[in-house]
């Protein structure tokens, strides 16, 4: 006995059409528009944690950097936190993140692990930056990219008290697990 399973992802036509109904974007500008996706934009701001040793049950400091127009240098082996230009919010499909391959094709990378979404997130991405080699990053970049699969089944609206409706960039609160 076969089993079928269909994964679908969305195309950008079906993204477009699903705008203001079951997917938001905003700001929304249809030249970021893929045949499958569409390109999301990096905030002038990252987060660098305070301490070199990170400990999972307590919450870990922070410092905030501005990406100057001229551009940051980043370095390698260091993680920096930042976060979408833009806010999104999807309902009735299962939003995903990658990053862009331009951007892969320079070392760098925009998220170590976190790049499910769940249906129902509403808010700004944070970015989990790494890079190879250090590299010079400019605000409002095209970095990565969201797409979308359909859901099968009935679900649960995401509703996280540690990321749901974000407005800053987010550092890691696993520590509230540990409660």
């Amino acid at each position: 006995m076969f089993i079928f399973v269909s994964i679908m992802i969305l195309s950008g036509k079906k993204i477009k059409e699903e705008l203001d109904n079951n997917i938001f974007i905003t700001p929304f500008d249809e030249k970021q528009l893929n045949p499958n996706s569409y390109n999301l934009r990096l905030f002038n701001e990252l987060l660098v944690y305070d301490k070199h040793t990170l400990d999972m049950k307590t919450p870990n400091t922070a410092s905030k950097i501005i990406i100057p127009e001229e551009g940051l240098l980043l370095e390698t082996n260091k993680l920096y936190l930042g976060r979408t230009l833009e806010h999104t919010r999807t309902e009735g499909y299962v939003p995903m993140l990658e990053g862009r391959s331009s951007i892969g094709r320079l070392g760098m990378f925009i998220h170590v692990t976190a790049g499910f979404g769940d249906v129902g997130f509403d808010g700004f991405w944070t970015l989990e930056i790494f890079c190879v080699q250090p590299i010079r990053i400019y605000p409002n970049v095209e970095i990565c990219q969201i797409y979308y699969h359909a859901i099968d089944g009935e679900y649960d609206v995401y509703k996280s008290g540690k990321y749901q409706h974000n407005k800053e960039i987010q550092p890691s609160m696993l520590y509230k697990d540990f409660k």
